[in-house]
Order: C-alpha cells, then structure tokens, then sequence
C-alpha cells in the first residue's frame, strides 16, 4: 500500500502562514493543501472581480505562494487550493507570475473552473422559496452563485502532471481527496 503525506497548509481565508512555510520546508509531503474558501469569502471575492476582473482571488495568495513554492518545488510537494475564489484563471496567472519572479521555470499551474454558475441562475426560471419570486427579478443584487465540484477536475489536473491546482468553490474534502 502506497503513503500519500498530506499537510493543511491553511484551514481558513486569514490562517497564519508560517505553519505552511514549515510544512513546506520540513513536512515530506507529497501535497500541500490550502482550504481557504467560503460562502462569505467567495461573495467578498465575486465583489472585488466586479471591480476589477483581474482580481477576485485570495488576497493572501501572493504572500502564500512566495512563501511556499519555492519549498515545494525543491522538496517535490504538489499545492492544491481553492483560493483561486471567484477567478482561478487570474489566481493562476498570479502564481505562474510568482514562480517567474521566484526564478522557478517550468512550474505547471491549473485553474479548476466551472464552479461559477450566476449567469445559469440569473437566466433560468428558478424561485427563491422564501419569497416565491425568481431569482432573474432580483438583477444585479444577486452576486454569487456557485456550485460545489468535487475532486475530479482536481484529480485530472493532478494527473496531466500540475505542480499546483487552483481552484474556485469545491467541496472541502475535495482538496483533499484528490
């Protein structure tokens, strides 16, 4: 029977950062895992992309990825997160700009999409149970919807050989899992 050493790098959105590093450093991990997303961090990430399309990932995933990828790239630690929030293709962007900063080449990044569902719900026939009314009525005061993926897309970016998987909303065990 095959070991897999896994390590919880963060456990939520404002977590320490240093646990991480050590793990990195010293934990022998085949993954490093960041669970950081939830249904109020995604809203609060699906605002900031309004703003800015370029954003709307963790705001800790710069300081996160400076500090770890250079580890887990010597040591052979793969990194799965869902702090790609509402944007995991700017979150991987972010992180394949990191690696080149950090000096790191041929780092493969993957961004696990399709967890954004708004523009589904907004224009489908769907009623809000509380009120009766539909969820199209409510316009642009909707801001998130998203559904829960599970760790396929994860296991798939794994297997075409990703140093690092960026996620939006999946379930929690699913960072895991895969």
């Amino acid at each position: 029977m095959k070991s897999i050493r896994l390590g919880a790098g963060a456990g939520y959105a404002g977590d320490r950062i240093e646990p991480a590093v050590e793990l990195a450093e010293h934990g022998a991990l085949d993954y490093l895992v960041f669970e950081c997303l939830a249904e109020r961090t995604i809203a609060l990430a699906q605002q900031a992309r309004l703003r800015d399309p370029a954003s709307g990932y963790d705001p800790l995933l710069e300081a996160r990825m400076r500090a770890v990828l250079e580890p887990c790239r010597r040591n052979g630690t793969r990194i799965v997160t869902n702090m790609g929030a509402a944007n995991p293709l700017a979150a991987a962007e972010k992180t394949r700009a990191i690696a080149r900063d950090l000096g790191l080449t041929g780092l493969k990044v993957a961004a696990v999409i399709g967890d954004d569902v708004l523009e589904a719900v907004g224009a489908g026939d769907y009623r809000i149970l509380e009120t009766g009314g539909r969820v199209g009525d409510l316009g642009n005061r909707v801001i998130s919807a998203n559904a829960y993926l599970g760790a396929g897309p994860i296991v798939e970016a794994l297997a075409r050989g990703a140093d690092v998987v960026v996620t939006g909303r999946v379930g929690d065990p699913a960072l895991f899992l895969a």
